[in-house]
């Protein structure tokens, strides 16, 4: 019990992990999975967990042992490496947010009824809301609110998900033709659902900023044992749930070629239909609240850390290398206010060049995490490997291996993209 209360009493960069991956690839990607391709999707899933799992453990690790942020670690290895991770937290920054942002404006006009209004502007009041939130609260807030929401979310999706196994699976129309794994449509969309299952890769950074954060606040360092427990936590809840999503999208749809809307509105009406109907009309109130919720969380933990990163990244180009933990602590609010308004301004631009159209935003924001994760992977391990972290907190030679295999595995999945896209 004493282990218990204690792992809930550290909860901070963990549980922020947890937030901010519960969004697009689970309620999106992991439902979708489900629904049009059944319980072989499981594989994918489990897989990209397994295999993803030491990259963002490292983030964790690296700080931990070092004081220092993953970013000033790759500053470290080479300025070569911290330029990559500038190149892929600019892409980061026009796709990142104007996904998750257009999900959670679908949800917030189904949740209110709204009729006639534009998702654009739904985007706008959410954008205005969420970097007025930041900008006053910052990390205690999100800390603070973030353990409600994701509890709420939690037992909706645990009581939807025991429902849906009582009544058991649907049945399958006459005409129903499971669809073919190997067609490149299929492809593409297991390569979406590897790369941002259970987040994207280059996310692994925003956890180390937060260890950071929370250490500053608290005026308290865990040792490498309680930290990685604290996160292993989130990272079980994240994968736990993206399976009860799956399992919710595969016993409700799969077999009666219903299609999964690529609008952000329509998406939001079948997701909140396939928890209600399941536990009752009455419930739809609160499915729809918590299914918004989570996705307020994601938007606010990604705008909270990409500006972080972004501001961190700019500093170390400047080439300011003392800027480490001290100079993280001293940011000044107006550097933060800056970068959280440019981020509303640069992600609200690319919604309305997309038409609002969630599925090109989600596929140009998956395609491009995927493509960089197998670099990302290798850069996070050449920081813990590398002289600034002790011996006694290097990874073991089983996260070493599991390591290389995640690296392997996403780059025979790039590379067999890049034959789709250019060759094929």
């Amino acid at each position: 019990m004493q282990k218990i209360t204690t792992l809930l009493k550290n909860l901070g960069p963990g549980l922020l992990f947890a937030s901010m991956a519960i969004g697009t690839s689970h309620l999106v990607l992991s439902t979708k999975a489900g629904a049009q391709y059944g319980w072989i999707m499981l594989i994918p899933i489990i897989l990209a967990n397994i295999l993803k799992y030491p990259f963002f453990e490292f983030g964790i690790r690296y700080t931990n042992a070092t004081n220092k942020t993953l970013i000033e670690g790759y500053l470290n290895r080479g300025k070569g490496y911290l330029w990559f991770y500038a190149l892929i937290t600019l892409v980061s920054t026009f796709t990142i947010l104007a996904a998750l942002y257009l999900v959670t404006s679908g949800l917030l006009i189904n949740l209110l009824n709204f009729t006639n209004v534009s998702i654009t502007l739904v985007a706008f009041a959410l954008f205005a809301f969420i970097s007025a939130l930041l900008i006053i609260g910052k990390y205690v807030f999100l800390e603070k609110s973030l353990k409600i929401i994701v509890s709420i979310l939690g037992i909706a999706l645990l009581a939807t998900t025991a429902m849906v196994i009582f009544k058991g699976k649907v049945n399958e129309v006459a005409n129903f033709n499971p669809p073919s794994l190997f067609s490149n449509a299929s492809i593409l969309f297991i390569i979406g659902l590897v790369g941002w299952m259970p987040t994207a890769v280059e996310t692994s950074s925003w956890l180390s900023m937060w260890t950071i954060e929370k250490q500053k606040l608290t005026n308290k360092k865990l040792n490498l044992k309680e930290a990685l427990s604290e996160f292993n936590f989130g990272y079980i809840v994240t994968a736990i749930l993206a399976i009860f999503f799956m399992t919710i999208g595969c016993l409700s749809l799969y077999g009666t070629n219903t299609e999964m809307s690529s609008s952000a509105v329509g998406f939001a009406d079948q997701l909140i239909n396939l928890f209600t109907i399941h536990i009752g009309e009455w419930t739809t109130i609160f499915v729809a609240t918590a299914a918004f919720a989570t996705m307020f969380s994601s938007c606010m933990t990604a705008h909270d850390a990409i500006a972080r990163v972004s501001i961190d990244v700019l500093q170390k180009l400047k080439n300011k290398p003392n800027n480490t933990t001290e100079e993280i602590k001293k940011q000044s609010k107006s550097y933060f206010t800056i970068a959280v308004l440019v981020l509303t301004v640069i992600n609200l631009a690319v919604i309305v060049f997309f038409n609002s159209n969630m599925g090109k935003v989600v596929a140009l924001a998956t395609f491009v995490s995927f493509i960089v994760a197998p670099v990302v992977g290798y850069m996070n391990l050449k920081n813990v490997l590398s002289t600034d972290v002790a011996k006694e907190h290097q990874p073991k030679k089983w996260l070493q291996i599991l390591t290389y295999l995640g690296i392997l595995f996403l780059s025979l999945f790039a590379v067999y993209y890049c034959y789709i896209e250019i060759i094929a």
